[in-house]
């Protein structure tokens, strides 16, 4: 048997690699999923949220956009405001109780409603980030709120908030191992499993440890990149090929010099 620390963690790495590595696919899926489909729902909430009523609308018009602003606020008031671990005994012992639901989605389930908390937030603070001339130039020309919101404003919150929402992916990432509490087979827990073996907890959890680390920092820096791709080059052609273009203004150097 190992004798040393290193020696322990090598031979725990080489015994239960398969373990974590079924681990770490789990805590992706749950992570990645969750967080698409908390994003959607912080969408739909935060477009709720920032409707608009008019003093000439109906009362049921005004009424019910009341009503659900008040659902979507109570919402985002009770899941911001407890533990996901708290929510997650909740909801897979209460709300699953008597229906058989597989472990990982009733994990991406948590997920999801929690992440969606958050996101509609971060989602109306985008929103709110956008020049509110962009609003009234797109209902200016016709376009009703909804069609202004999902055209204009929201692909120029996205990338606002795109920072906000890479923060939340690598939150997920490793709030996923709240979800052992469920008996979710993702990473903590496969560290658990196999920490118990041996009783070398220190040792496991190292390992835990630094693959929890090197899948965030991996992720946060795909992250990066994508921002600036979304960002696009530092400067642009605006007519023509970069060769039309020099001689555009090549041409028109010319004509001012023999002007």
């Amino acid at each position: 048997m190992p004798q040393t620390f290193w020696q322990w963690v090598t031979y725990i790495i080489h015994e239960y690699s398969p373990l974590f590595l079924t681990g770490v696919k789990n805590t992706m899926i749950i992570a990645i999923t969750g967080t698409v489909f908390g994003f959607l729902i912080g969408m739909v909430v935060a477009l709720i949220k920032t409707i608009e009523t008019a003093p000439g609308d109906n009362v049921v018009k005004r009424a019910t956009v009341k009503l659900m602003q008040l659902l979507m606020n109570v919402y985002i008031e009770v899941f911001r405001g407890t533990p996901m671990i708290v929510q997650a005994m909740v909801i897979y012992y209460g709300l699953f109780q008597n229906v058989s639901v597989d472990k990982i989605v009733a994990a991406i389930f948590i997920v999801s409603i929690n992440t969606g908390s958050y996101m509609a937030e971060i989602i109306r603070g985008g929103i709110i980030s956008v020049d509110p001339g962009q609003m009234e130039g797109a209902l200016s020309i016709g376009m009703t709120h909804a069609q202004s919101m999902l055209y204009v404003i929201f692909p120029q919150a996205t990338r606002n908030i795109m920072p906000s929402i890479g923060n939340e992916f690598v939150v997920n990432i490793k709030d996923s191992s709240v979800l052992s509490v469920i008996s979710v087979f993702e990473l903590f827990f496969a560290g658990k499993s196999a920490a118990g073996t041996y009783l070398k907890y220190f040792e496991v959890f190292f390992i835990i440890a630094a693959i929890y680390f090197i899948l965030t920092f991996t992720v946060t820096r795909l992250l990066r990149l994508l921002e600036k791709k979304m960002d696009g080059p530092d400067t642009y052609v605006i007519m023509g090929s970069q060769s039309d273009s020099r001689s555009t203004i090549r041409v028109q150097m010319e004509a001012k010099g023999n002007e």
